[in-house]
């Protein structure tokens, strides 16, 4: 650590470096994508806020899931898309890590929200008769705020064994935002304690979680080839399904990110895996849930119907 080395007050996000009149067209692109996900995953919640056939645990933790996706989407993109149409690309280094925190706590949550969702679709087709007793309103609302807040000290566990590090240089970080990955790169000291932790964390935050869907959907499995049935067959399905789809775009996109071996252009080969798993994920979740949803569709359509009359 020499004497000649200066603290970085600033960094600039590279972003994607493609010609003018692409960044343009990417802008106008990714601006429409990330309407739409504040469109969708609103109009998932007014759904649910306003039917209250919908006034159930599962909808309250799609509704939870529906505010994390657009929080999740709304502390990178709309930085991403300034600097698409900006020269000045720099963010001080404060904002830069609060980037990196936000970005942290609702990837976390997120992760906790579909765990819980994937017990209550187990409670609800494995103990049908306990289900209101098991997932009472108690319930739900614990386990909705223990994943917030559990999610939100693993973050700050990261973020202050960043600040622990002294950094000073490059200036650049060769993403859209802020990343953990991508800052750790800042540092002029051994980073091994905040890669270990990162480590561990994915084996917690994703692969524990996932391997919870995975048995209580290996359950719910067997339970509904068990309904004589059906409707009933059907309607179980259908309501898993949805889940199961966010579930594998999910947690398959994070693993491949941060546990799977690097390629031979991991940085190009990150921007395009956190792009999807920051705006594509965001925007197809409250798709799926009103595309194969029958109640979701149901519900919209009550909507509709009385806008009309009114």
């Amino acid at each position: 650590m020499g004497g000649n080395q200066t603290w970085i007050t600033e960094v600039t996000l590279l972003g994607f470096q493609v010609d003018p009149a692409l960044e343009f067209f990417l802008f106008g692109l990714f601006s429409l994508f990330y309407g739409l996900t504040l469109l969708g995953n609103g109009v998932i919640l007014g759904i649910i806020y306003s039917d209250a056939r919908l006034h159930t645990p599962m909808y309250f933790f799609l509704s939870h899931l529906a505010i994390d996706d657009m929080s999740y989407a709304s502390s990178n993109v709309p930085k991403m898309l300034a600097n698409l149409v900006s020269q000045n690309r720099t963010i001080s280094f404060v904002p830069c890590l609060m980037q990196t925190y936000f970005y942290l706590a609702f990837a976390h949550a997120e992760c906790l929200i579909l765990v819980v969702m994937s017990y209550d679709r187990f409670v609800a087709i494995c103990h049908p008769l306990h289900y209101s007793v098991i997932m009472s309103w108690r319930v739900c609302t614990v386990l909705g705020v223990t994943s917030c807040i559990f999610s939100f000290l693993l973050a700050l566990v990261h973020v202050i064994l960043i600040l622990r590090l002294p950094f000073c240089g490059p200036h650049e970080i060769n993403h859209f935002f802020c990343e953990i990955m991508s800052v750790l790169k800042l540092a002029c000291a051994d980073t091994w304690l905040n890669q270990v932790v990162i480590f561990v964390a994915c084996v917690f935050i994703l692969v524990g979680p996932l391997s919870l869907v995975l048995v209580s959907y290996t359950r719910i499995l067997i339970a509904i080839l068990r309904i004589q049935s059906g409707d009933g067959r059907r309607k179980a399905f259908s309501t898993c399904s949805s889940h199961l789809c966010v579930v594998g775009l999910f947690f398959g996109s994070a693993i491949v990110m941060y546990m799977a071996p690097k390629s031979r252009h991991p940085e190009e080969q990150q921007k395009i895996l956190s792009l999807f798993y920051s705006l594509f994920n965001p925007l197809l979740n409250p798709l799926i849930y009103s595309l194969r949803n029958a109640e979701v569709k149901v519900a919209l359509r009550r909507a509709l119907c009385k806008d009309r009359t009114t």
